[in-house]
């Protein structure tokens, strides 16, 4: 699924990586550890195409194709989903017309054809209902006045709706307590299809989610063990 290969990432004058290697099989639950600093958030940030941060040398292949200068948007629509630690709130854009703008978007590039709206609103109830998101949220700003147990729930019901192939969690479980905690692992496990690479460092978070690979960083490298 993704092939990461000599990877070194900058971000201005400072070199965040050096020389990374990663793979990641299809359908895995691929735990990326370490302690603060190591160079989690920077790979997934790097993957999903984020532009501050500069890919200095090697590549990044993702379903055999290779999106090393690929946009974060193409990435997105290829199936790549990012779940950041640091949100943005977005006044005056609500949940309702998110989701409905993301999920269209991914229907006509994967087929070309308009998402009909009925189904639409038939997955959001379905996933809504999953979640325990009460209706009013729909019409809230995006993020705005979310705790952080809304926001990680706001999370799991795009990652439902839009099904993609990968799916980066970074630290969800931080500022989660154990009920949304298990609700996260719960979300992953219900969705075979989708390949997750997850950053924690919670025992207890990564003990329910039951990681099938592990890669360990420091200091921006990969730990040999």
């Amino acid at each position: 699924m993704l092939n990461i290969k000599n990877l070194t990432v900058s971000l201005g004058d400072k070199k965040l990586l050096n020389n990374i290697q990663l793979n990641i099989a299809h359908g895995a639950r691929h735990l990326l550890a370490g302690h603060n600093g190591s160079g989690k958030s920077t790979i997934a940030q790097t993957i999903a195409g984020n532009p501050a941060y500069s890919i200095d040398s090697g590549t990044i292949e993702f379903n055999g194709t290779n999106i090393t200068n690929s946009d974060a948007t193409t990435r997105a629509l290829n199936g790549i989903f990012l779940g950041s630690q640091h949100v943005p709130e977005i006044n005056g854009l609500t949940v309702l017309s998110f989701l409905k703008h993301s999920c269209a978007a991914h229907r006509k590039f994967e087929t070309n054809l308009d998402l009909p709206m009925g189904e639409f609103l038939s997955n959001l109830e379905s996933a809504r209902d999953k979640l325990n998101i009460p209706k009013q949220w729909l019409n809230r700003s995006i993020n705005v006045g979310f705790s952080g147990g809304e926001r990680k729930r706001l999370m799991l019901l795009r990652l439902i709706l839009t099904q993609p192939k990968l799916a980066i969690l970074d630290e969800p479980d931080s500022g989660a307590d154990i009920e949304t905690q298990k609700l996260i692992a719960d979300t992953i496990a219900s969705m075979p299809n989708t390949t997750f690479l997850i950053i924690s460092h919670q025992e207890q978070f990564t003990k329910m989610i039951s990681p099938t690979a592990t890669t360990t960083l420091s200091g921006g490298q990969v730990v040999i063990e």
